[in-house]
């Protein structure tokens, strides 16, 4: 029986054979259709086989591709760029061209019109594969499998690191760098071994001559590498960071490749791009336009070296140890003047406590302007009998905690809190009268946060007003439990802005705002409060001249007009504040005028509320610390 079906097959294929591929397969079917019936093994098989329709597709798939050898367009002539040539020589000799011949002339000399005709030309010879040289006659049946790298050089970098070793003097790739040229080629890796580069043998060369030998080749790059054989798998998981110190690789003498060192001050957001190296990592700053990360340090890499560099310094830990009057300086202008006698300042507060009785827009009272909460900071508790203080945020201390911090886009919704806005300037910039405009503006929006207080409460005062009046025992149970944000003593009395008082405005539906001292931070960059923190910066020395003529200087106790020292009083803090506190900041406006100033912050904190910013990692998800 199968010679015979296979006899049939035979004359049937002969007759089919300028038919396509779909009906021959349409006679196989019929021959074992007609075969079903006959007690035959597999035939049912094959017909079911037969009939499946992923067969069908790859069959008319196949024929597709048939048909398309068979009838595929040719050239009608494939050396277009030559005879083009040949045209232009031709116009170039008449005497006397026309108007369509120079049109023409034009036309033909166009760099687009070259470029087509050439890819014309390599399309129709199929010239697609790179002109190799010859294999050398000599060569050795057991030398080291190659590869021969070709790269088109332009105007950025290869972007790979070489290193030499020492004890055998060859030469290997040390790092691809993430976006460059080599990366994007996928065609080097670190560890491969070089052998030549544009036909110069590099063994026992210096890296140095090796570079100079790539400065000098112009197009086409050509490496001889052997490939290394186990390849190291690459951690390329992208991290996003908030640097919290500078870093300068021209200053680090450590930095393996100072060229390929990118460079970052405090509170750039960073991401990091790879991993792979445990002490070098690679990153891109954001935003970012380039392609080609750069080497910066890794977190254990920082940490060691600012481990070392502090120990160096012969009185860090005493700084460290005693931040209290380096901030009290950041914050204060002309202090002395604070040390006044007792009825002065009394009589000062009393007249104030009657004017802001009455302090109340829309019927809304305007907590958390009063005098004596504000020159408590000076005379804040630190340590003594209250247990311990909120960790000072020192830029120098939590840097050799965490050099970088992770950080996430958060994007508040609609239904959630709001989020805590934080003020923070030098003393005399405008930090409070900005924070009172807002709060005047939009009442029902906009509101700070009521302190607490051991005080005694006045005829006129009502409870949860002016403050939170509580007994001192349960003060001290507050900041032991740290359920203030910051808090300190004047008189005899304490005084402090609480956790839970700012969570009761927020719980409202309303934006609390409240200006705080910088050594307040950590405090308020917590998951509970997530604090959009805004530094009031001071304009210009000569504008901030211009725009404080009328402007007085108030201490509490008594006010005068500015004078010069004051000014650059007010900038030498802004920029030890910026120095110390920049990589905390997530908006810094400049007060140039309280109006425009105004606006700015009015801006800044709608889109805190409703546009994604970077917070730190921990807020949203438990991590560990990088």
């Amino acid at each position: 029986m199968k010679p015979a079906m296979e006899n049939r097959a035979k004359v049937d294929l002969l007759n089919v054979k300028d038919e396509d591929l779909v009906q021959i397969l349409s006679h196989v079917l019929k021959e074992v259709k007609d075969t079903t019936g006959r007690d035959i093994n597999g035939t049912e098989l094959l017909h079911s086989l037969l009939n499946t329709p992923w067969l069908q597709s790859l069959l008319k798939v196949y024929e597709c591709l048939q048909q398309y050898l068979r009838t595929w367009a040719t050239p009608y002539l494939s050396y277009a760029s030559g005879l083009s040539l040949e045209i232009l020589s031709d116009l170039r000799a008449l005497p006397y061209p026309s108007y369509e011949a120079r049109e023409l002339y034009c036309l033909l000399m166009e760099p687009h019109m070259q470029a087509l005709l050439s890819a014309h030309d390599v399309v129709g010879l199929k010239d697609y594969e790179p002109v190799l040289p010859p294999l050398p006659e000599d060569l050795v049946n057991n030398e080291e499998a190659m590869r021969i790298v070709c790269m088109v050089k332009n105007n950025q970098p290869l972007g790979a690191t070489i290193r030499r070793d020492e004890m055998t003097g060859e030469i290997y790739v040390a790092r691809v760098i993430h976006g460059g040229l080599a990366d994007r080629s996928g065609l080097l890796h670190a560890g491969d071994r070089l052998v030549e580069v544009n036909g110069h043998p590099v063994f026992g060369l210096e890296p140095e001559q090796i570079i100079k030998i790539l400065a000098h080749s112009h197009g086409t790059v050509m490496f001889k590498v052997v490939p290394i054989t186990d390849r190291p798998v690459n951690n390329k998981t992208t991290l996003f960071v908030r640097a919290m110190v500078d870093y300068n690789p021209h200053q680090d003498p450590g930095i393996p490749c100072v060229d390929a060192g990118m460079a970052f001050r405090k509170g750039n957001l960073l991401e990091i791009v790879d991993q792979t190296d445990a002490l070098w990592w690679q990153a891109k700053k954001l935003p970012c336009s380039l392609t080609c990360a750069g080497l910066v340090p890794s977190a254990c890499m920082f940490k060691r070296k600012l481990k070392d560099f502090w120990w160096s310094q012969p009185h860090t830990c005493n700084k460290v140890l005693s931040t209290v009057d380096e901030e009290d300086d950041m914050m204060a202008i002309d202090v002395s003047i604070l040390e006044t006698d007792e009825e002065a300042f009394e009589s000062e507060e009393l007249k104030e406590d009657e004017s802001e009785f009455s302090a109340s827009v829309d019927g809304i009272y305007l907590a958390g302007f009063r005098r004596s909460l504000r020159v408590c900071r000076r005379h804040r508790v630190q340590g003594g009998g209250l247990g311990p203080n909120r960790s000072p945020c020192c830029s120098s201390s939590s840097s050799l905690v965490s050099p970088y911090e992770e950080v996430v886009r958060y994007q508040r919704h609609p239904e959630d809190r709001h989020r805590l806005i934080a003020l923070l300037g030098p003393s005399g910039v405008g930090v409070n009268e900005l924070r009172r405009k807002l709060i005047e503006i939009n009442p029902r929006t906009f509101q700070g946060a009521t302190p607490h207080t051991t005080r005694p409460r006045k005829w006129y005062e009502e409870p949860g007003r002016e403050y939170h009046y509580i007994t001192r025992d349960q003060f001290e149970s507050m900041v032991y439990n740290n359920r203030f944000v910051e808090y300190g003593e004047f008189r005899g009395h304490l005084y402090g802005t609480s956790v839970d008082a700012i969570k009761d405005v927020l719980a409202a539906g309303k934006i609390c705002t409240i200006d705080i001292d910088p050594y307040a931070i950590a405090s308020v960059r917590t998951h509970e409060l997530k604090a959009y923190i805004i530094y009031i910066k001071p304009p210009p020395l000569a504008q901030m001249k211009r725009t404080r003529l009328k402007a007085q200087v108030t201490n509490y106790c008594t006010s005068r007009p500015f004078r010069n020292e004051d000014f650059h009083e007010i900038e030498e803090a802004a920029c030890r504040m910026e120095q110390h506190y920049g990589q905390f900041f997530d908006h810094v406006i400049v007060n140039d005028g309280l109006q425009a100033a105004c606006v700015r912050l009015m801006t800044a904190v709608r889109r805190a509320q409703d546009e994604p910013q970077w917070v730190p990692a921990s807020w949203i998800r438990p991590t560990e610390q990088i």
